[in-house]
């Protein structure tokens, strides 16, 4: 093996980096194009609120809609360990139709620069970025039409999965100190959300393997290699004083029984508990089920929809 091919840090399953600097990802997503879903009838259009970094958002809007009948809107952030996954993700599309078109309400899903080429912080800032756009809707003369049209900015949910519910968190906490002045956040949905530390909690050291834990702790220090650690306060939430801030009354966070991260999302609950933070809070199990089972779960509802059709 040639000194370029040699592995400097790799994630098995998820990410290979190479002495020389090339990065091999792997499982990488199946990417689809916005559009009116065939299943569902929702309708959906890819809009870029970062032009300096071109970024973008997919924005969803239900069917069926009602003139002067505002909605409530859910800003949604991706999973993939900061690494993989996008917006555009073939299993997030699904599972954000779905999402749509049972709860009647718009989707701001923003995609954000991927790790290790802009490690963090940098999905942190195109997140909030994100929210800034959608602020700027406020009094309905935004650069968005379907924001300006259907999404009651009064009403608005902050929601994620894995790395996304990760984001959510530290955004909620952000909205709690900077003021976004007409937006009113009602709440944050964490799905199974990705948080570490050092120290385990809960039956971690017999439920994970002590290979695992090791592979967690790298994939933390290649994403944030700037940080300090599995204890820097944004993948443990028990380091972070600001915790206490967040600017949403009701958190939701669902959990999956057979998941490595159950017992890190348990112990969340904890930490929120003695923080001072005077919101509502909600936790609940999904016994049997993995790792953001929601994404498989949706994608073969939405291919059995479109079979019947």
């Amino acid at each position: 093996m040639s000194s370029a091919d040699e592995i400097m840090k790799e994630v098995p399953g998820l990410i290979r980096v190479f002495k020389d600097g090339r990065i091999q990802k792997f499982r990488l997503p199946i990417l689809v194009p916005a559009g009116v879903d065939p299943s569902s009838g929702v309708n959906s259009k890819d809009v870029v609120f970062s032009p300096e970094n071109n970024i973008f958002a997919r924005l969803y809007i239900p069917k069926t809609t009602t003139p002067n009948h505002k909605l409530p809107l859910v800003i949604f952030f991706h999973g993939g360990g900061f690494i993989i996954e996008s917006a555009a993700s073939s299993n997030y599309h699904n599972f954000l139709s779905l999402v749509v078109a049972e709860s009647n309400v718009v989707v701001v899903s923003v995609d954000y620069r991927l790790a290790p080429e802009f490690p963090l912080p940098v999905a942190y800032e195109d997140s909030w970025e994100a929210i800034k756009w959608v602020a700027q809707h406020v009094n309905g003369n935004g650069p968005d039409p379907w924001l300006n049209e259907y999404a009651d900015l009064q009403n608005i949910f902050l929601a994620g999965d894995s790395a996304g519910g990760n984001i959510s968190h530290h955004m909620a906490i952000r909205i709690g100190s900077d003021i976004l002045e007409g937006l009113r956040f009602r709440g944050a949905i964490l799905l199974h959300p990705y948080f570490w530390g050092k120290e385990r909690v809960g039956n971690e050291s017999d439920s994970i393997e002590a290979e695992v834990i090791g592979i967690l702790d790298d994939l933390w220090s290649l994403v944030h290699p700037g940080g300090s650690g599995s204890d820097d306060p944004l993948i443990n939430p028990g380091m972070d004083p600001k915790i206490a801030g967040m600017g949403c009354s009701k958190i939701l966070v669902c959990v999956g029984g057979n998941d490595f991260l159950r017992e890190r999302n348990w112990y969340y609950k904890q930490v929120l508990e003695k923080s001072g933070w005077k919101g509502e809070l909600e936790v609940v199990e999904d016994e049997g089920e993995g790792h953001v089972f929601t994404q498989v779960t949706s994608t073969i509802q939405h291919e059995a929809s479109v079979l019947k059709k």
